[in-house]
């Protein structure tokens, strides 16, 4: 059956829907398996139908579903609790996406300096490479001219600069600064982790000059990378932290996490959201917290990772004119390709893996945290089988 014609062609949607999720595996309705290593774009952290995310939302969807931000929400507050007690953070702000998140920390850092008396000093430093989000200021923000083509002229008072090089970062640093943008684990760009001496030094920058740190974590956060937030591998912590994805478990949930000092000019009216912090989502988001901040399960997370990629690491030795380099951290992990990428992953679907693709022909492999045994051991033979077939392909063009 053809896609239908009224939803907007926005997405090269691959030609496969699916009825039911268990675990790491989704069916469809001929009862076809498939492992999913995509997880909604590293938002199914805990899988599909997980009991504990299920009952959550059965028992809150029994009670109350919305009643607006006009009136206290106990699990927003219980919630707001947890996560600033597992973070740098003093304060919260809920929202439903990455993108809302993005956007309430650049209003966040201008405002700080605003309140300061520099309103001037609204512009931020982001990187090339770096991926924050769809509109239009998250767009601005990325700065990725395939993005912003057709909608007039980008949202003024973002500076991109090379990754990874201090000193342009500082020649553009001006009065008018106010921020520096960054994810400590590039998703989108390729699952470039960033180097941890680099995240010092614009910790340091930052200090020195007055201006706020901002991290995106919107695809690194809640687990993926081994700890509850990518930043704790470096010891750098930021001023403002943007959330999504897997806090929500696959219900829309996004967050904004600052320092008290960072947020002080966040006051009644400045910003807003009608469905943010709805009960529904809150008890989604608590029962996924339950789970994952705890130390065995991120030890188990830390665990699975290190065994799938010292596999992955074999794989690259034995396929090396496929597979350039195994990149990422815990289970946010990438393989940098020497044919298309795309290719790959339609190789990979052909094994019954979904995985996503990312910038600088990069594959990313992006499991729920849960898996096991038998997920690693049919990926590993997935990706094997793959690589085969691509190295046969190359080495039949090569010989023509």
């Amino acid at each position: 059956m053809p896609v239908s014609p009224h939803i907007l062609p926005t997405y090269a949607r691959v030609d496969l829907a699916f009825e039911r999720g268990e675990g790491a595996w989704l069916y469809t309705a001929a009862g076809e398996r498939y492992l999913d290593f995509t997880s909604g774009v590293a938002v199914n952290a805990l899988g599909h139908a997980h009991p504990a995310l299920v009952k959550a939302l059965d028992e809150q969807a029994a009670k109350l579903w919305h009643v607006s931000n006009l009136y206290r929400i106990p699990g927003a507050e219980k919630l707001a609790d947890r996560l600033c007690a597992a973070s740098f953070a003093d304060v919260v702000f809920f929202c439903n996406s990455g993108t809302e998140a993005l956007e309430g920390a650049i209003k966040m850092a201008r405002k700080y300096h605003a309140v300061a008396g520099k309103p001037e000093r609204f512009r931020i430093i982001t990187f090339e490479g770096a991926f924050h989000g769809r509109t239009l200021a998250a767009l601005s923000a990325t700065g990725n001219k395939k993005y912003l083509d057709g909608f007039g002229p980008p949202v003024e008072g973002f500076d991109q600069v090379a990754y990874g090089e201090i000193e342009a970062v500082k020649k553009a640093v001006t009065p008018e600064t106010a921020a520096i943008l960054i994810e400590p684990v590039m998703g989108e760009g390729g699952v470039r982790v960033v180097p941890h001496a680099f995240l010092r030094a614009l910790r340091q920058l930052c200090d020195d000059r007055g201006m706020l740190l901002i991290f995106d974590e919107v695809q690194s956060g809640i687990g993926r990378t081994g700890a509850l937030f990518a930043y704790e591998h470096s010891g750098v912590t930021p001023d403002i932290m943007a959330l999504a994805k897997a806090l929500g478990g696959g219900f829309p949930v996004g967050a904004f996490l600052a320092t008290a000092e960072a947020g002080k000019g966040m006051t009644a009216g400045t910003h807003g959201s009608t469905f943010g912090g709805n009960p529904l989502a809150m008890a989604v988001a608590n029962a996924i917290m339950d789970v994952v901040n705890t130390r065995e399960f991120l030890a188990q997370v830390k665990q699975t990772a290190l065994r799938f990629k010292q596999r992955l690491a074999e794989l690259k030795d034995r396929h090396s004119s496929v597979i350039a380099e195994v990149r990422g951290e815990g289970l946010l992990m990438g393989l940098r390709m020497v044919p298309p990428a795309a290719a790959m992953v339609d190789e990979l679907r052909a094994e019954k893996m979904l995985t996503p693709s990312a910038g600088d022909n990069v594959v990313r492999l992006l499991p729920p945290l849960i898996i096991g045994e038998e997920e690693m051991a049919f990926a590993i033979d997935a990706i094997d089988r793959a690589c085969t077939r691509l190295a046969q392909l190359h080495a039949k063009k090569g010989a023509a």
